[in-house]
């Protein structure tokens, strides 16, 4: 639930913006105005910030704040979230609550996702953050986490009539969205959707997939892409892949291989949000990276050295949603969860678009 960042301290799993020195709430905001709005996503990989008040079509963005954090690191051997880890996060959140008090923001939410709901010790981190940053992260279900990560990217599907599947692939899970049709308001209808536990970190460490030479890597992938369309098996049950389904993918997967795509010397938002690449080129940028070493990899310019490592698994992870569901198109979206969040904060006081 979003709050007010001067009100009093929520418990763990409520989200809200108190520091050392209290975020004050603005007089418009205790009047029922609000000026800048808030959503932090934490995920498995990344931190995310982004700050932004309400404008006529949509909203303007006044801050924002990415780090890879690696949350979720170690998490499928111990079950817990290891102390480099929740250190690692709670320096990238402690930027985040710097930002909200620079930014005078007046109405944030802040969630926690799939490595706060599986580690044993997810609770307690979430308590820590509080105490240590004044962020109250909310851990929100997988369903919630679905839901906002569509409301935050729909606008980019590309036009057409029938289902489309919107796809986020996260750090520890991935989240499809099969949606049909609008609903009265105008919002997509969602027909199904389904959590995957399958991210670029759980499925990284799921197998060895550093080797040697291109043969073997190239065949570790393919288990990797095996083990993706086991789980998606009885989703793809559920739904027959309706003729030119029209796909949307947000996470730092698509977002990357798409500015391999484009040759990019350094990744640019503006020309990769809203991109649509032909699926074909996205399986072929997958393969070749695939049978790359990770050095290799990391001397591509659109990856690098934080990335190197976990792209493949991203790889994975697309080409088994392109094997149950071909298109011909994958439109690209560098937006989602935090976007889906502002939206909903912005609606809920009356900004409608």
């Amino acid at each position: 639930m979003a709050q007010r960042p001067a009100e009093a301290a929520p418990p763990p799993g409520r989200s809200h913006g108190k520091t050392k020195g209290r975020v004050a709430v603005s007089r418009s905001a205790q009047r029922g105005h609000y000026g800048n709005y808030a959503a932090i996503d934490l995920g498995t990989n990344n931190c995310r910030l982004l700050i932004a008040r309400p404008a006529r079509e949509g909203f303007v963005v006044v801050d924002s704040f990415s780090r890879i954090v690696r949350l979720g690191e170690g998490l499928a051997a111990s079950g817990t979230l290891s102390d480099a880890a929740m250190d690692r996060a709670l320096a990238a959140l402690s930027i985040c609550a710097e930002k909200l008090r620079r930014r005078n923001v007046s109405l944030v939410r802040s969630v926690a996702t799939e490595a706060c709901r599986r580690a044993d010790n997810g609770r307690a981190f979430v308590k820590r953050v509080y105490d240590e940053t004044g962020i109250a992260l909310e851990i929100i279900s997988t369903e919630q986490e679905a839901r906002l990560a569509m409301a935050g990217c729909h606008a980019l599907l590309e036009p057409g009539e029938g289902p489309a599947l919107i796809f986020d692939i996260g750090g520890g899970s991935t989240e499809l969205v099969v949606i049909d049709g609008h609903t009265e308001d105008g919002t997509p209808r969602i027909a199904d959707w389904v959590s995957v536990p399958w991210g670029v970190v759980s499925l990284s460490e799921s197998a060895p997939i550093h080797h040697p030479d291109t043969p073997t890597r190239l065949a570790a992938y393919e288990r990797l892409r095996a083990r993706v369309a086991e789980a998606l098996t009885p989703f793809a049950q559920r739904l027959a892949p309706p003729e030119g389904i029209r796909l949307l993918g947000t996470s730092g997967t698509v977002t990357t291989l798409g500015s391999v795509h484009l040759g990019l010397a350094r990744y640019d938002r503006r020309l990769v949000d809203g991109l649509v690449v032909p699926a074909q080129a996205m399986r072929d940028i997958s393969h070749r990276l695939a049978g790359l070493g990770v050095d290799e990899r990391a001397q591509i310019s659109s990856i690098g050295t934080e990335r190197a490592d976990l792209v493949i698994a991203g790889c994975a992870i697309l080409e088994s949603i392109f094997d149950i569901w071909p298109a011909e198109r994958l439109a690209v979206a560098d937006r989602g969860i935090r976007e889906g969040i502002l939206r909903s904060l912005m609606a809920r006081n009356g900004h409608h678009w």
